[in-house]
């Protein structure tokens, strides 16, 4: 019998939502940043990004006031993003200001004229009101997300409780980068002082933390983890998702506060107007980490200004599952029948249904993203299908998933060209899966060496042609006029699937 289209998941199906281009312009107390995104939708594909380390502020706790160049390099930049913003036809541009412009005593007269430079209302945000975003960011950017989520900028620190798409209530202190440096007066033991002291008052949400996962959010503990990843030799360059074990972090942050900055691996990569502001950024997070004592820091490239989008979604597009929107944006963009991809979804639906194997909800959307996912490659030279669907996959700017999670789904497709030995596999992204992952993989991959060759990528086909497990033995059935379809080729891939398995394979025609 065949499988019912119309019972197809539509989350699948789903695409980003069409219209002009949004754009976010956030005033922080370090850096003035445009983020241009396709649109308003629970995937939101950014079109361009810039930031202006302009250090607003810079100071301001110890004067009072924003400094002058500062000012003029913040309006210079809100001018080019009002020209950019027009070049690139934005129809909504959202203005946030936070910390700096909040504090200082002439933080109104700059809103005044950096609203007059940039064409646009600002919203001034509060503490409150920061961490919220903050919050919202980190469920737009996570699948179920459980934990508390510090958002650190140049002026101050965020932390929020967040269960699910469920925020708590929020603390906001004067703990960012630019205000310790200044509270110090640039001395890491009495910056450790001042961050103890004031995460005291963050009983609520440090209490609730043992145990969970602190969400790091802000470019400076961004730029921590890079320099985490090349110190530990990790070849997987995406920070959205990259986990990190508490009682290492601790060892790398002592490192980075007991070192000059130059001699750190790949700090290159980091601007030098951020490098100074790197050990007061790991002060903060080792206070975090001591008093709260996360099971895994989890760095988060998702924050206010996602939050604001996410914000703007309604119930049922919040609810929608982000890692399949954008797994589906590129199944339509590069595959050669996106109608193929939910099919494949549903047929493998059913074969794993007749196994006796049971499989986990997070592992059944996994396999949706990689059915979605698994013709991307087409068009490349057939001796680099493998090789090239692996590196779009595992570095596709995907939210929702984590590292574990991208290694599945670039094994898969990989294995899906390449066959199902496990040392053809990249020893990191075996790694990184873990032992029931890969295996995972490994399975999927051979289904899907048997999906191809009997439905050419081609939608139609496979609601005809049911896999399953049928009495200890792995049936494929054509129906009579797909009989033609049996050949050496596919029945060496259906054998191949149920040696995977350990169970005998073969080909039935229907009546």
């Amino acid at each position: 019998m065949g499988l019912d289209r119309t019972a197809l998941n539509e989350a699948a199906l789903a695409q980003i939502e069409p219209g002009a281009p949004v754009a976010i312009i956030d005033i922080g107390s370090n850096s003035v940043r445009l983020v241009a995104y396709a649109g308003i939708g629970r995937a939101p594909t950014p079109l361009y990004n810039e930031k202006v380390l302009c250090g607003l502020g810079r100071n301001v706790l110890t004067t009072g006031r924003l400094n002058e160049e500062a000012v003029r390099r913040a309006l210079q930049a809100l001018a080019r993003f009002r020209v950019l913003c027009d070049t690139m036809h934005v129809g909504q541009v959202f203005v946030l200001a936070t910390a700096a412009a909040r504090d200082a005593e002439n933080g109104p007269a700059f809103l005044e004229a950096a609203q007059a430079a940039c064409g646009h209302p600002i919203e001034l945000l509060s503490g409150r009101r920061e961490a919220e975003l903050s919050a919202y960011g980190v469920i737009s950017g996570f699948h179920a997300p459980d934990g508390v989520v510090g958002d650190l900028g140049g002026g101050s620190l965020e932390l929020v409780d967040l269960r699910g798409s469920s925020v708590g209530s929020g603390v906001t202190m004067p703990l960012g980068g630019l205000a310790l440096q200044d509270l110090s007066g640039g001395s890491l033991k009495k910056a450790r002082k001042i961050a103890a002291e004031a995460l005291k008052k963050a009983g609520p949400q440090l209490d609730t933390l043992k145990g969970r996962t602190f969400y790091a959010v802000g470019g400076t503990w961004r730029a921590l983890a890079r320099l985490h990843q090349a110190a530990r030799d990790y070849r997987l360059h995406v920070m959205h998702g990259y986990a990190i074990e508490p009682n290492d972090e601790l060892s790398f942050l002592q490192v980075v506060e007991q070192s000059d900055a130059a001699t750190l691996a790949a700090v290159e990569s980091v601007s030098e107007a951020r490098r100074p502001l790197l050990a007061y950024g790991a002060v903060v997070l080792e206070e975090v980490i001591r008093s709260g004592r996360p099971r895994e820091i989890a760095i988060s490239a998702t924050g206010v200004r996602e939050g604001l989008l996410y914000e703007k979604l309604d119930a049922a597009a919040r609810a929608r599952d982000p890692l399949l929107i954008a797994a589906a944006e590129l199944n339509r963009l590069r595959c050669r029948s996106p109608g193929h991809g939910p099919e494949l979804q549903a047929w493998t639906d059913a074969f794993m249904a007749s196994l006796s194997t049971p499989e986990t909800a997070d592992e059944r959307r996994l396999r949706h993203a990689a059915c979605l996912l698994a013709d991307v490659g087409w068009r490349t030279h057939p001796d680099y299908r493998g090789e090239q669907s692996l590196n779009v996959i595992a570095h596709a700017s995907f939210v929702g998933i984590d590292h574990p999670g991208r290694a599945y789904l670039a094994v898969a497709v990989f294995f899906r060209h390449e066959g199902v030995a496990p040392e053809k596999a990249s020893p990191l992204l075996r790694q990184l899966a873990g032992p029931r992952l890969f295996e995972q993989a490994r399975l999927l991959g051979a289904v899907l060496r048997v999906a191809f060759p009997v439905s050419v990528a081609m939608e139609g086909i496979l609601p005809r042609t049911p896999l399953a497990m049928r009495d200890g033995a792995i049936v494929l059935t054509l129906p009579q006029d797909l009989r033609d379809l049996a050949s050496d080729r596919l029945s060496n891939r259906l054998r191949g699937l149920g040696r995977l398995l350990g169970v005998e394979a073969r080909i039935e025609i229907g009546t």
